[in-house]
């Protein structure tokens, strides 16, 4: 199969990428690897994870500085669609650990710069236009339920587990908001590592993760719960998980890529 590495024929490559069926158990593996790679490379994965704990940091503070606190979670929870594009540095450590080669810091992060300027660029700026839509989104459902008058988040959080429009605005704006992260999910679960391994085109790389989630739905469903949870408890301890969980989610990727995408 035609490679960055060997060349070839990017045409042919794009009609011969074919989207396998997975199990359960492979999430597991994948898992396995994810963390048996960050323990090989640590300083590497920890750096990745610290650049994305702190800019999530700032965003946040962003939000309250511009005195808009009931944007805070969706900014946090949006936050976490352009996980897949903070992960890049984490392929090509993985991508480089699985062909032998030695790692180095310009090498690794002059590979992501390079390819952050190609296909993989263009991919990260779908997701942050779904980055904005998703906290427009926020805002409106907000101003639909509580107008200009905005309550302190202490009233907010008690009208929602007290009151029935609390209720329903909480389950609107959840529910709706699953479905747009998880339209991300479906063309993003494998498109940025296939972008790092192969020389294809965005949209190419774009169909064939939807064609893994259409494959595979019942264990891209509990991926994207996996990758959910653990992203959440991460940014519930005021981002420090990320330094460890987002280096070995992103090693896991590149595992799952790697079984699923043939």
């Amino acid at each position: 199969m035609a490679s960055k590495d060997g060349g070839g024929d990017a045409s042919a490559l794009k009609q011969r990428l074919i989207a396998r069926r997975i199990r359960l158990d492979d999430l597991a593996q994948c898992l396995r690897q994810g963390v048996a790679d960050f323990m090989r490379a640590p300083l590497y994965g920890l750096f990745f994870g610290g650049v994305y704990a702190v800019g999530g940091g700032l965003l946040v503070a962003l939000v309250f500085l511009l005195d808009l606190p009931y944007l805070a979670y969706p900014a946090a929870i949006g936050f976490a669609l352009i996980a897949p594009f903070a992960c890049a540095g984490t392929y090509e450590v993985s991508r480089a650990l699985e062909r032998g080669r030695a790692l180095t810091w310009s090498g690794v992060l002059g590979a992501v710069w390079r390819r952050a300027g190609k296909e993989l660029g263009w991919l990260s700026l779908v997701s942050l236009f779904t980055l904005i839509i998703w906290v427009d989104f926020a805002w409106t459902v907000f101003l639909s339920f509580y107008g200009l008058n905005v309550p302190p988040l202490r009233e907010l959080a008690t009208d929602i587990v007290t009151t029935p429009t609390g209720l329903l605005f909480f389950l609107v704006s959840n529910g709706i908001g699953a479905l747009i992260a998880f339209l991300v999910f479906s063309i993003t679960v494998v498109s940025p590592p296939l972008l790092v391994d192969r020389d294809i085109d965005f949209i190419t790389a774009m169909t064939t993760s939807a064609r893994v989630v259409i494959a595979n739905p019942l264990v891209m469903l509990v991926w994207a719960a996996t990758i959910g949870t653990l992203l959440a408890l991460s940014i519930a301890t005021a981002f420090v998980g990320l330094f460890v969980v987002l280096p070995v989610l992103g090693h896991a990727s590149w595992a799952l890529y790697r079984r699923v995408v043939v």
